[in-house]
């Protein structure tokens, strides 16, 4: 029976054979989505991934480095344009709603460039900071989140009293960091001339 299945296969018809294709790349997809899906984390009484949807896509403010991490720190448009007004350097606040991204990876050295360059290589975290003096009343104005990345499930999950700085799960950290620079409305990066 198996030698007459292989000698005389089944015909199926091109229909049946583009829905069980589509089942199988919809059941997959649908996989791939569940596991890295960042949006659904959450700081527990926090900030969410969610509320920064579309940071990829931000401007660059800054890059920093230290010995164990470099970021790319991006501000989304109504921050941007308040830096450009002169923001905090003329002594006013940001405006509601604006918001920060910070990328962090694990410095690496590019293995392509033909002068020695440090890139990023592994993805450590992504930390937000948003300006909303109704919510963070008692944190000058600013609502803070660390989100750690794990490469074997390629997922988020907020950051804790275990992970370095040590987070609550309000992110009190984030403000407790950010009073030295109260004076810059809290915030540390400057918006460089380009």
């Amino acid at each position: 029976m198996l030698r007459a299945s292989l000698t005389h296969p089944t015909k199926i018809e091109p229909a049946a054979s583009v829905a069980m294709i589509s089942m199988l790349l919809i059941a997959g997809g649908g996989l791939a989505l569940a596991a890295s899906d960042k949006y659904s984390a959450k700081v527990p009484g926090g900030l969410s991934f969610s509320e920064f949807r579309g940071y990829e896509d931000w401007q660059t403010v800054a890059v920093s480095q230290t010995e164990s991490a470099m970021a790319v720190i991006l501000a989304n448009p109504a921050m941007i344009e308040a830096y450009r007004s002169g923001i905090p350097e003329n002594g006013k606040p940001f405006p509601e709603g604006s918001k920060i991204a910070k990328v962090h990876w694990t410095p690496t050295q590019s293995k392509e460039s033909p002068s020695p360059a440090t890139v990023p290589g592994e993805l450590q975290n992504v930390d937000f900071i948003v300006k909303d003096s109704k919510r963070f009343a008692d944190s000058g104005g600013w609502g803070y989140a660390a989100f750690i990345y794990d490469p074997k499930s390629d997922s988020f999950s907020p950051a804790t009293t275990a992970d370095s700085p040590p987070q609550e799960n309000d992110a009190k950290c984030g403000y407790a960091c950010h009073t030295i620079v109260q004076a810059k409305d809290y915030i540390f990066t400057a918006y460089p001339k380009r």
